[in-house]
């Protein structure tokens, strides 16, 4: 793990770059990180998250700047912007239900292929994808999903880069800190080695690879 500035990590982010972004409506989601993809201008992003949060706040700054080209999420339904995107084909939405959402990030950051899951059996969700049955239950292979690079906000931050979050603002965190290639982590506080105990890491420090500096 690495500590840098918020310019040094996000200038490793090319144009074009799939990117998780962890958080729901906003809520864990590491702002400072995305302000900077603002400010450095990274378009032609695929971004995988729950949502599209709301104009100015999270994801929804990436739709204000026009910088998304494709979005993996559960809803965007509070996001406007994201949603006129959508419908004049500026960006390309994959509409996944939340629970198959989080299993195939989880599936990839577990070394899967994929998972088994029946919710989509007998609807538009089922086109196109393998169909499998157990003991007589009919299931839908879905996928496994990783991205480059994975941008996760934490509530504590150690100096290894031991991660553990705060009530809510966990949420899609640590699993998106499973299944991308590079993480960059902020953290509202960062503290010694020791400050958090080691039952209380949610997310180990082998998982990390950027930590952002709290200057």
């Amino acid at each position: 793990m690495r500590a840098v500035s918020v310019e040094e990590a996000v200038a490793m982010i090319p144009p074009g770059a799939s990117i998780m972004v962890g958080g729901f409506m906003g809520v864990g989601t590491p702002e400072r990180l995305l302000d900077e993809v603002v400010r450095q201008r990274k378009t032609d992003l695929s971004v995988i998250c729950n949502d599209a949060a709301v104009p100015g706040k999270g994801v929804g700054k990436l739709f204000d700047a026009t910088l998304v080209s494709r979005l993996t999420a559960t809803h965007i339904g509070l996001n406007p912007k994201a949603q006129q995107q959508m419908l004049a084909n500026q960006v390309a939405v994959d509409l996944i239900p939340q629970g198959t959402f989080v299993e195939r990030i989880r599936a990839g950051g577990c070394g899967l292929g994929g998972v088994l899951t029946p919710t989509g059996v007998g609807t538009l969700v089922a086109e196109g994808k393998r169909q499998i049955e157990v003991a007589g239950t009919t299931f839908l292979l879905e996928t496994a999903l990783r991205a480059k690079f994975a941008l996760v906000h934490a509530f504590l931050a150690d100096y290894l880069g031991n991660l553990t979050y705060a009530l809510t603002a966990r949420n899609f965190n640590p699993i998106m800190a499973m299944a991308a290639d590079t993480v960059i982590v902020t953290a509202e506080h960062i503290v010694p080695v020791g400050v958090i105990a080691p039952d209380h890491v949610v997310t180990p420090a082998p998982l990390v690879d950027y930590l952002i500096t709290n200057g």
